[in-house]
This record gives structure tokens, C-alpha cells and sequence, in this order.
């Protein structure tokens, strides 16, 4: 039965490998109709910046975006559901040809590893930070605690 779960599931990726992709953020996209979020990583908010080593603004949430586009472009996607999350999301490793779409967002320097979840990208975390790839070029707030103080400024009005 498995067995047969494991291959049903494979179809089903294969199958949603076809449809269409849209990048909704750094960690987000729809494959046809299904939101997905890719698990175990935090890209920074859409609309949030960052700062490089001259302690200059720049758009790292748009760039974080524009990096996850350009990755995946017109190619196909397949994703392998992990869990569901509070927002009805699937949350899945996904990736592009043989490309892991979770790690390379990561290890590339426009998403952290969300550890909380997994350490399956600390190591390509570390390598982004040493290399000061993306957000590790300077200073950044981490996404979560962006999305906290976004919440706390709304309530504010």
C-alpha cells in the first residue's frame, strides 16, 4: 500500500510539474491552482529592504523574488508535499531540474534557513553567510521579525 501511495504521489508531482508557475514571493509560488510554500526557508517580504556593507538600503525582498523567478523561468516544477500550514498552503521541497529550489534560494543568499522547522539548509546557509551572498552582503532583519513589526505598525493605524 505504500508502495503504491509513494507512486500515486510521484504521479501527482509529475502531473503538477506541467501546469503553470507563478512566483508569488522569495519562499512562495502557485503550481496551477495550488499555493505552495517551500518549506524550511525565509525569504525576506516582498516589500522589505536590506542594507549592504555601506549600510545602504536595497530592495532585498523584490530581489529575493527576481532570484526565484529567474531560477525557475519557463521550466517545469515538481514539488514533493511535506505538510499543510495554517494558510492552507502546501508546504513542499520543490525544485527545477535537478535543482533544489528550497537550497538554492538559501544557499544563494535570498532566503534563510528556517531552522525552527528543519536544519536541512543550515550547511547552505552557512555557506551564503561566508560568502556574503544576497541578504549576508550586510544587514537584515530576519523575515519573521519583519512580518512582526508589519503587524505591530498596522495595528498602530
Amino acid at each position: 500500500m505504500a508502495i503504491i501511495l509513494n507512486l500515486l504521489g510521484l504521479y501527482i508531482g509529475a502531473a503538477q510539474a506541467t501546469l503553470g508557475v507563478k512566483v508569488v514571493d522569495g519562499d512562495s509560488i502557485f503550481l496551477g491552482q495550488t499555493e505552495i510554500r517551500l518549506e524550511g526557508i525565509d525569504a525576506p517580504e516582498y516589500h522589505q529592504n536590506c542594507y549592504n556593507e555601506a549600510n545602504k538600503a536595497y530592495p532585498c525582498g523584490k530581489l529575493a523574488y527576481e532570484a526565484l523567478k529567474n531560477l525557475i523561468g519557463t521550466k517545469a516544477v515538481r514539488c514533493r508535499k511535506i505538510a499543510k500550514d495554517k494558510y492552507h498552503r502546501e508546504v513542499s521541497e520543490c525544485w527545477v531540474g535537478d535543482i533544489n529550489i528550497n537550497e538554492w534560494m538559501v544557499k544563494n543568499g535570498w532566503a534563510v534557513a528556517y531552522t525552527r522547522y528543519t536544519k536541512a539548509y543550515e550547511q547552505a546557509q552557512s555557506e551564503a553567510k561566508s560568502a556574503r551572498r544576497g541578504i549576508w552582503q550586510g544587514r537584515f532583519l530576519k523575515p519573521e521579525y519583519y512580518r512582526i513589526l508589519q503587524k505591530e505598525a498596522t495595528k498602530q493605524h
